[in-house]
């Protein structure tokens, strides 16, 4: 047998924020609970904060201090904050002892870039809706606008010499992008805007970095089915390919001296790690990680030291919790700094196999399966999906302590890529945009159909999904109601209209593109949401919320819920007052999660 859930949630995990030139690692340790700062020097580990929820940082350059990002209860309205670390103190900071440097409770203001004396964030302060990017002087208090051009801003990079800022925007198709550059020099506040790509390509162009003041170096798949490494010429728009591959999507990270790149291979959610030269594209050395797993979104992006010599990583495995990684950008050399494993003892976790599912229309749906090796005799056979969010967003072989206590109990799990995930190519992350909503629902019923040649019994499989995975939880058990035996939904949309009517303002427009507008598209967004099939539903049903979340409103769980209840299935509801997008507490989660597989394991056993 596995670990149990609560032994599970308990395991500590590490993410890298932050890397100086000496190789301290501003980290992130969920050990009190939810995510804090610990500074990693050697074999010190500094704890740094002691805040209400979860945090994140970045070290100011040429300072012992630490800009703090924090919100309250996960509603996502970031604030920032300043840890001086060459004050003495007797313990971890509260948010009493934290410098304010942006505080606005009503608005996000997401840190973007840190400079000497300077940091960079983007805020929606303005009008709720668009984002705008700011340059604040830390000794002065003085902002400069770079940037308020409109559109929710993803990517930042300011020029070597801080005249240029690239920005990257939602383009008009989803998961596109649009790239501008923002020259700060002319007397007006944003300075002038001129876009490099244009807003109708179906192309994405992310983590832009400036080798010098002429050129950007772009992750990107314009005219492509993968993503590859490019070069941008600032005043023409010219692209000149620097790295590519054909079977993997590739991502780039563009060193401070504007001389290397750190290049991440996905490989069907395995982690490849290379160091290449920024002018030729030549490999310099390959990075080996401790073992296959992964060290990219959701976990933060790796971050180079401003002297270019050390790269933090964040890096998890089925089988890892999270540790704290640090290469050495001169040989490859990857020097974990934090040994999550040593907690297991000599627990097994389960490692998946690799499959590709048959589909209706001929293709292949990657998924990775999970089997346990002792099981229950009376889950035998039993198997659960676990569907990711997003919907553009990849099921990776990292750490889920959902998926070993699902395994631990006895049910085999399936983790899936349906139609819409990335890290497959554009083909598929594009298969379900819009009117096509319906075709990673489809999915479903034929992974269902699949799971006869696995051995495992058609007539006890659930479903189990978070945020755009709760979706796809709440249409397999309504569009497919014969079938599924149970599901259970985290923060899931129950309703496409309802959904884009009232997550937070900012984000509506952003969502729009992927789902369809409430302007032209309502009548296929009210067929597609579960709601609208409610009555169909069969299968018992386990729901949980956050009454704070920003991006999935509580009321999208609780008019699922109050439906199915109505037709006298059974349905469970949990709802934390200090909670927003998912369970960020372990408190919650140590209620939560123990209950929903005892749900489960009552609804699959034979």
């Amino acid at each position: 047998m596995g670990l149990d859930i609560v032994r599970l949630l308990e395991l500590t995990g590490w993410r890298a924020f932050d890397v100086d030139d000496r190789g301290r690692v501003l980290a992130g340790s969920d050990e009190t609970g939810s995510v804090q700062l610990v500074e990693l020097s050697g074999e010190a580990r500094t704890p740094l904060t002691e805040l209400t929820g979860a945090v994140s940082g970045r070290y100011l350059p040429g300072e012992r201090a630490v800009v703090v990002q924090h919100d309250t209860d996960g509603d996502e309205r970031t604030q920032l904050s300043l840890l001086r670390l060459d004050e003495e103190r007797t313990g971890p900071a509260t948010l009493d002892d934290l410098e304010p440097v942006v505080r606005d409770p009503e608005h996000v203001h997401r840190l973007v870039g840190v400079l000497p004396g300077r940091i960079v964030y983007a805020t929606n302060r303005r009008d709720d809706v668009d984002f705008d990017v700011v340059i604040r002087n830390l000794d002065t208090g003085e902002e400069a606008v770079v940037y308020d051009g409109g559109g929710m801003v993803l990517d930042v990079a300011l020029s070597p010499g801080s005249r240029y800022v690239a920005v990257t925007i939602p383009a008009v198709r989803a998961l596109s992008d649009q790239l501008v550059v923002v020259d700060t020099m002319p007397a007006t506040a944003s300075g002038r805007i001129s876009p490099l790509t244009e807003r109708t390509e179906h192309a994405r162009f992310t983590t832009p970095g400036w080798p010098d003041d002429e050129t950007l170096i772009v992750t990107s798949n314009a005219d492509r089915d993968r993503t590859g490494i490019t070069r941008i010429d600032r005043r023409s728009g010219e692209r000149t390919w620097l790295i590519t591959a054909e079977e993997h999507d590739l991502t780039g990270w563009l060193s401070p001296d504007g001389t290397a790149l750190l290049v991440h291979a996905n490989d069907d959610g395995v982690s490849r790690l290379a160091l290449h030269d920024a002018t030729t594209g030549e490999l310099r050395h390959r990075v080996p990680l401790p073992r296959d797993g992964w060290c990219g979104f959701p976990l933060p992006a790796p971050v180079w030291s401003p002297d270019s010599r050390h790269i933090a990583l964040s890096f998890s495995a089925p089988d890892v919790p999270g540790d704290a990684v640090v290469v050495d950008a001169a040989t490859g050399a990857a020097r974990p700094v934090t040994d999550s494993t040593a907690q297991l003892a000599d627990a097994d976790l389960a490692v998946p196999e690799v499959h590709r599912a048959p589909s209706r229309d001929g293709q292949r749906i990657p998924c990775f399966v999970y089997s346990p090796t002792d099981p229950d005799p009376e889950l035998a056979g039993s198997s659960v999906l676990v569907i990711h969010g997003g919907p553009e967003s990849q099921s990776v072989r990292a750490f889920s302590p959902i998926v070993q206590a699902l395994v631990g109990r006895g049910h085999h799990v399936l983790v899936p890529n349906v139609r819409g995930s990335t890290g497959y190519g554009k083909r598929w992350y594009s298969a379900d945009d819009g009117r096509d909503r319906l075709e990673s629902v489809a999915d479903l019923a034929d992974l269902h159909d699949w799971l006869a040649e696995l051995g495992l019994d058609p007539d006890r499989a659930a479903l189990w999904g978070g945020s755009y995975g709760g979706y796809m939880v709440l249409a397999g058990l309504a569009f497919q109601p014969e079938r599924w035996a149970a599901g259970v939904d985290i923060v899931g949309i129950s309703s496409l209209v309802t959904f884009l009517n009232n997550t937070a303002r900012y984000r509506r427009a952003h969502r729009e593109r992927e789902y369809g507008t409430l302007a032209t598209d309502a009548d296929f967004l009210q067929r597609a949401s579960p709601l609208s099939r409610a009555t169909a539903i069969a299968a018992p049903l386990f729901a949980l919320h956050g009454a704070n979340d920003p991006r999935v409103p509580l009321s999208e769980t609780e008019q699922i819920t109050e439906a199915v209840r109505a037709k006298g299935v059974e349905c469970e509801l949990l709802v934390y007052d200090d909670e927003g997008h998912g369970l960020a507490k372990r408190a919650n989660r140590l209620d939560a999660y123990p209950k929903a597989l005892a749900f489960l394991a009552r609804h699959l056993a034979r």
